[in-house]
């Protein structure tokens, strides 16, 4: 699923037939490019960058970071392990990262986007005609994506909801990346997603505004705590039809929700 490129996220965008209002949120919060390469000066290389000589250093630990996380979720994600994969030296990951919990955080955004993506690939798989069983399905839709993600990317999802937080050093280049269209580090927030949906209820009259407020706290409760469950919790072991009965049973209680 690396990378993540500019066609991908703004092709699925594009085709998911939002509301004028609800694109507008999702698409200024929601795109993402791939590394645009940079090439790092001569005193760079002096030796600190064994076996990596093309690039964006910093775009390749968190690659390395993300394929850790992939196969041993955060606990994974470690700066000796990460500085191995991408083939530089120990010393020189710490020019880009504070400490691990540093490139965590970065890895963990990562994660989220990841998550994000599959959340909009399956909006657009939605074929239900009319506006009102079209934005239902597409709320639905989202759902289900998320469980399926936890349930399939476990390492990235439980990376992706880490308690790591950036270092205070590296606030001003993440606040600088959330408007550089160039950025690689830019996020699509399944939060952003969640919210456009709901939006799109309200917008062909299958939702009250009034009813509206607050509901994405709710609906992402609803399935973040069921992928938890099922994931981590005491429904792990459940077999295979109670788990899609549990998904349907949620979701479905999410929808009667929002009438």
């Amino acid at each position: 699923m690396l990378p993540i490129t500019t066609a991908h996220a703004n092709q699925a965008l594009q085709n998911n037939a939002m509301s004028t209002a609800s694109t507008r949120e999702v698409d200024d919060n929601a795109t993402v490019v791939d590394a645009v390469n940079m090439v790092r000066s001569t005193s760079e290389h002096n030796g600190e960058e064994r076996g990596y000589h093309h690039g964006n250093l910093r775009e390749a630990l968190v690659e390395a970071g993300v394929a850790l996380a992939r196969t041993g979720g955060p606990n994974a994600v470690l700066l000796r392990a990460a500085s191995r994969q991408a083939g530089v030296s120990h010393n020189a990951v710490y020019r880009h990262f504070a400490n691990q919990e540093d490139l965590l955080a970065a890895v963990a955004e990562r994660c989220m986007t990841q998550l994000g993506l599959l959340m909009i690939e399956r909006s657009t798989r939605v074929t239900a005609r009319g506006p009102v069983p079209r934005a239902r399905a597409r709320l639905e839709a989202i759902g289900r994506a998320y469980i399926d993600f936890a349930r399939t990317e476990p390492g990235w999802f439980r990376t992706a909801f880490s308690s790591a937080r950036p270092h205070p050093a590296d606030q001003p280049r993440r606040q600088a990346s959330r408007t550089d269209p160039t950025d690689a580090e830019q996020t699509i927030s399944p939060y952003l997603i969640l919210r456009a949906r709901l939006d799109e209820l309200v917008d062909v009259g299958a939702l009250t505004p009034q009813r509206r407020q607050g509901a994405e706290f709710a609906a992402w409760s609803a399935v973040h705590g069921l992928s938890s469950l099922l994931l981590d919790g005491p429904l792990r072991d459940l077999p295979e039809p109670q788990v899609e009965h549990a998904i349907t049973t949620v979701l479905a209680a999410i929808g009667r929700g929002l009438q």
